[in-house]
């Protein structure tokens, strides 16, 4: 595996990194301030969207995410996309980077880094041909703002240097920023879906 990618930042790139900060603790705050009913409602709304997305019909191998504190819930959409054929994995957090290992509802996880849970680590790499990706904030043209590793930003990169892979964002509307400072290592997103409906991301907004 490729190392991870994203390189140390330099004294002009800290305003960037300082804003992008500020955006993510002021989106992530947003999400936790949701309430709980709403928050159901809307991660529901987005799992349909999600299987209705028509792109997202045809990929063989989706990689997905557990949900963690407030993020939105997409086990009821894997649970979709696995009914009607598609094979899913999970993401494994290492020193270089996320590897993807096939997951199947109903398998157990392990206890990871970062009190995500992962798949059982013994189970060989994979690489997904699309990411559903968690986000703590975004905007219209794919831009998104992570917890600060780059570790999707890294599996995107990676797993792109081969084939095209389709990346879909999954986050609440109160999330959405009007702009994220774009740094060389980010890798923006080709759709957003939040409870309000799909946004196919616009590179040049």
């Amino acid at each position: 595996m490729a190392p991870h990618p994203t390189p140390p930042r330099t004294g002009a790139e800290a305003p960037n990194v300082a804003r992008k900060a500020e955006l993510r603790g002021t989106a992530l705050a947003a999400r936790d301030a949701l309430d709980p009913a709403a928050r159901q409602a809307a991660s529901a709304a987005i799992g349909r969207a999600l299987l209705a997305l028509p792109e997202l019909a045809r990929p063989r191998l989706v990689g997905v995410f557990w949900p963690i504190r407030s993020e939105v819930d997409p086990r009821p959409a894997a649970e979709g996309l696995r009914a009607r054929g598609q094979a899913l994995a999970l993401p494994h957090v290492t020193p270089d980077g996320l590897v993807f290992r096939e997951w199947r509802v109903g398998d157990a996880l392990v206890a990871g880094r970062f009190g995500l849970s992962e798949p059982d680590p013994s189970l060989p790499p994979v690489e997904p041909d699309a990411l559903i990706v968690p986000l703590a904030a975004f905007d219209r043209t794919g831009q998104r703002i992570g917890y600060g590793r780059g570790y999707y930003d890294g599996a995107i990169a990676r797993l792109s240097q081969t084939r095209p892979v389709l990346t879909v964002g999954i986050g609440f509307a109160a999330q959405e920023v009007e702009r994220v400072p774009a740094e060389p290592h980010d890798r923006p997103l080709q759709f957003v879906i939040t409870e309000d409906g799909v946004i196919r991301c616009d590179r040049t907004a």
